[in-house]
C-alpha cells in the first residue's frame, strides 16, 4: 500500500490551483513562495506526475494535476472536519460578521452552521450586504470580520481565491452594438460596479445606466426582464442568468478576489470563523 500523502502538501496544491499563482497562493497559506514550491514538487515525487504547467506568465493545472485535484479537496475537507469534530471548544465571544450577498446560496450558510455548532458559546452576529458597504462597516468598527470581494488598491486581507468577471443577462440576449451599453447595476459603493465602468471606460464603449438595484435579486429581476446586462463573478451567476460573450461591445472585466478581512485585535472568536470560512474556502466557491 503507497505511503499517505501529507494534506500539507494537497492544501498548497489546492491554493495554487485556484490563484494561479504561487505568489498569491504563498499569501493565501502565510509560507514563502519558495515554500510553496517545494511542497508542489514534493507532491510530483509522490505522485511521479506532473501535476502543474508553469511558466514565467502563468500556471495551470495538467490533465493528472486536473484529476487529482478534486480528491485533493475532498481529503482537505475530510481532515478539517474530522478536527473539527474531535476539536471541541471552549472558544467564546460576540462576533459581528458580514459577508458579500454572493454567498448566500453557496455553501456559506452551512459552513456558518457548522461553527456555531462546534463553538456554542460564540455569539454570531450575520450582516449581509454589498461589499463596499461591508468596508465602511468595518473601518468604522461596527463588524469584527467581513467575507467580501477585495477593493481595488485595498491589500488588506486573507486570500480566498480570484475568480474571472463575466458579463451576464438574459439566455439569449441581443443587443444593439451601435447603441449605448443598457447597463443593470448596484448602487456605489457597488465593488462589481466600479470593475464594470472601468472596463467600459478602457474600452471607451458608451454606456446608460437602465437599473439601479440595491440586491443582487434585483440584478436578476432586471436582467431577466431583459433591460441590459450586468457584470458578475463567473462561479455565482444567479440562476436564469446566462454569461455572455466577451466582444467589442463587451470588453473583458478581469478577474475580481475574494478576501477575509479582520479577525485580528485579541477577538479569538473572529479569527476562528476566518480560518474556518478560508479552510473550507473550496466548498463555498463549487457549490454556487
Amino acid at each position: 500500500m503507497a505511503d499517505p500523502i501529507d494534506p500539507v502538501l494537497l492544501r498548497s496544491l489546492v491554493a495554487v490551483a485556484e490563484a494561479k499563482s504561487f505568489t498569491l497562493a504563498a499569501r493565501q497559506l502565510g509560507l514563502s513562495q519558495s515554500t510553496v514550491s517545494q511542497h508542489i514538487n514534493r507532491l510530483e515525487l509522490k505522485t511521479a506526475r506532473r501535476l502543474l504547467s508553469r511558466d514565467t506568465h502563468s500556471v495551470t493545472l495538467t490533465p493528472d494535476g486536473d484529476a487529482v485535484l478534486p480528491f485533493a479537496r475532498q481529503a482537505l475537507e475530510a481532515n478539517a472536519r474530522i478536527a473539527s469534530l474531535l476539536a471541541g471548544s471552549d472558544l467564546r465571544g460576540h462576533v459581528r460578521f458580514g459577508t458579500s450577498e454572493d454567498f448566500v446560496f453557496t455553501a456559506l450558510p452551512q459552513v456558518l452552521a457548522e461553527f456555531t455548532k462546534q463553538h456554542s458559546a460564540v455569539d454570531l452576529e450575520l450582516t449581509v450586504g454589498l461589499s463596499g458597504i461591508l468596508y465602511e462597516r468595518y473601518d468604522a468598527g461596527e463588524l469584527d470580520l467581513i467575507f467580501v470581494k477585495r477593493r481595488r488598491g485595498d491589500e488588506r486581507g486573507r486570500f480566498g481565491w480570484k475568480e474571472e468577471l463575466v458579463w451576464v443577462g438574459q439566455p439569449g440576449f441581443e443587443m444593439n452594438t451601435a447603441a449605448p451599453l443598457p447597463l443593470i447595476a448596484l448602487r456605489p459603493p457597488s465593488i462589481t460596479r466600479a470593475h464594470a465602468l472601468a472596463a467600459l471606460e478602457k474600452a471607451k464603449r458608451s454606456w446608460r445606466i437602465v437599473c439601479t438595484a440595491d440586491s443582487l435579486s434585483g440584478i436578476r429581476a432586471a436582467a431577466l426582464a431583459g433591460l441590459g446586462v450586468a457584470a458578475h463573478s463567473e462561479r455565482l451567476i444567479p440562476e436564469g442568468l446566462a454569461p455572455l460573450p466577451a466582444s467589442r461591445a463587451l470588453p473583458a472585466l478581469g478577474h475580481i478576489e475574494f478576501v477575509v478581512v479582520g479577525g485580528g485585535h485579541g477577538n479569538a472568536a473572529a479569527e476562528a470563523l476566518g480560518r474556518a470560512i478560508l479552510d473550507n474556502a473550496s466548498r463555498i466557491r463549487t457549490a454556487a
